[in-house]
């Protein structure tokens, strides 16, 4: 069964939104550990609308379990993580108008430019996934920048509304995660997963690491963080 990572962005979000000390998203990453999840997740974006240095420096402190960064491939996040050495840096598309991470990175075209990015992240130890869709050209693009991981973008299929379409995509998704491992790469997915579809997801052998983040979050904002993240973890675990 994958493993549960938590992004605790929208925590960031929420004490944002005052300027304020609290919530603290590094209080939410122990609690969240304490309940089971077995890494988390903090993008640090350029435009620093949520997550913050103060944030990742103190995540890399106490995080027990496997701290993810999640960045664009620029050379200020690149110097962050190769002086924060988080242990995994997860390379996403970035734009300053949206909401949250609308697609998967272009690979295919960048080959060249990302395994350069890449080779100075593992030079510091992280290890590097690519969050790009489930697309055979991209996944193949991945292997050859020298990815050590794969995060499947799983938005078309948690965005499908009628069921023929969702069947679809979990289609390709399973496809994709299936050619990833037979090319060496590790495979995570993610985005827009939540506690009615993700058990499509969960229940497809290839992947090891579901990582989610708002779902859990809103639950928590109404049960808690430590009974939110028990029951996505029981639903990942569902056979």
């Amino acid at each position: 069964m994958p493993r549960l990572s938590v992004n605790i962005d929208h925590i960031a979000t929420v004490r944002q939104a005052r300027r304020g000390a609290e919530p603290d998203p590094v209080a939410a990453a122990v609690l969240a550990e304490l309940a089971g999840a077995e890494g988390i997740i903090a993008h640090l974006r350029e435009d620093r609308r949520h997550v913050q240095d103060r944030d990742l420096r103190m995540l890399r402190e106490v995080v027990r379990t496997k701290l993810n960064m999640e960045m664009a491939a620029t050379g200020e996040m690149q110097r962050i993580a190769r002086e924060v050495k988080p242990d995994f840096s997860t390379l996403v598309p970035e734009k300053r108008e949206e909401l949250t991470t609308e697609g998967g990175l272009e690979v295919a075209s960048r080959v060249e430019f990302l395994r350069s990015f890449i080779g100075a992240l593992k030079d510091a130890g992280i290890i590097v996934s690519l969050f790009v869709d489930p697309d055979e050209q991209q996944i193949a693009a991945s292997k050859k920048a020298g990815a050590d991981w794969v995060e499947i973008h799983t938005g078309a299929y948690a965005n499908a509304a009628r069921e023929k379409d969702r069947e679809r995509e979990l289609a390709k998704i399973a496809d994709a995660a299936k050619l990833a491992a037979s090319l060496g790469l590790r495979v995570g997915a993610g985005h827009g997963l939540n506690y009615v579809n993700v058990p499509g997801v969960a229940g497809i052998p290839e992947v090891e690491e579901m990582n989610i983040g708002h779902s859990i979050i809103a639950r928590a904002a109404l049960v808690g963080i430590d009974r939110a993240v028990r029951e996505m973890i029981g639903l990942i675990n569902v056979k």
